[in-house]
């Protein structure tokens, strides 16, 4: 199956996850990269609102972990090219230029890793197998920003990984597969991510699998039952820490 990736230009996180996923899978597959900004946010905008939410000690330990991975050369481009995989940036996964260089590539599965654009509906319509959405919660609950920040704040216990088949509301459409685990006992923040990460793309390749052997099951989301959440303020921040969670570990 032509299955396209479309993601965002992460170099801490996403690297080991597509490390996970595209070695498993003998098929046609291109990725593409989008910054990682939502809406007209500029980065000096972007890293502004983490510096205000998160304050200096975070925003430096993010700093600093960013530029390591890019001295180590640690990319999404990098994993890519190691698999034999094409991967290019673009601007706008909306713009139907792009959507015609879809079309005309084949394109039969879409899958979204982080991508923080909003797809409308020719997007969605797109590919003939689908538009998958990978969300690290437990959906119908934590819908939204930041869902791993949000259940840490909250004091959760148990976390989970969803995958479904999306529509044009957010995180919303046919449920097709979660996976639920534990929280632990004073998880950093960027610890919980790398192992919810890790638990996203073995899901992934299970839900694909099932795409492959048409046996993948499909149940509505009901979003009213759920909860949802958006960027957090310093409040849900001292709440974060005050449950005995820190951004980053030593």
């Amino acid at each position: 199956m032509n299955t396209v990736y479309l993601t965002t230009d992460d170099p801490i996180y996403l690297p080991s996850f597509f490390d996970r996923v595209l070695p498993a899978r003998d098929e046609a597959t291109s990725v593409f990269v989008v910054p990682p900004l939502y809406g007209t946010q500029s980065p000096a905008g972007a890293a502004w609102r983490y510096l205000r939410t998160f304050g200096p000690r975070a925003t430096w330990g993010l700093a600093t972990r960013v530029l390591s991975a890019k001295r180590r050369s640690q990319s999404i481009s990098g994993v890519c090219a190691q698999h034999g995989v094409l991967c290019e940036r673009v601007r706008d996964v909306n713009d139907p230029d792009f959507l015609e260089r879809l079309r005309l590539d084949g394109t039969e599965l879409i899958v979204s890793v982080s991508c923080p654009q909003i797809f409308k509906g020719p997007l969605i319509d797109l590919p003939p197998a689908g538009c998958l959405n990978i969300h690290g919660a437990i959906l119908p609950s934590y819908r939204g920003v930041m869902p791993s920040f949000w259940m840490l704040a909250n004091g959760e216990t148990t976390a989970g990984v969803s995958i479904f088949f999306v529509n044009e509301n957010i995180d919303a459409g046919d449920l097709c597969g979660q996976e639920v685990f534990e929280i632990r006992t004073g998880e950093t923040l960027d610890e919980f991510v790398r192992r919810s990460k890790a638990i996203a793309a073995d899901l992934l390749l299970d839900v694909l699998r099932q795409i492959d052997e048409g046996a993948v099951q499909r149940t509505p989301l009901d979003a009213a039952a759920g909860s949802y959440y958006s960027w957090p303020d310093r409040g849900a921040v001292r709440r974060f820490r005050r449950a005995g969670h820190r951004v980053w570990g030593q």
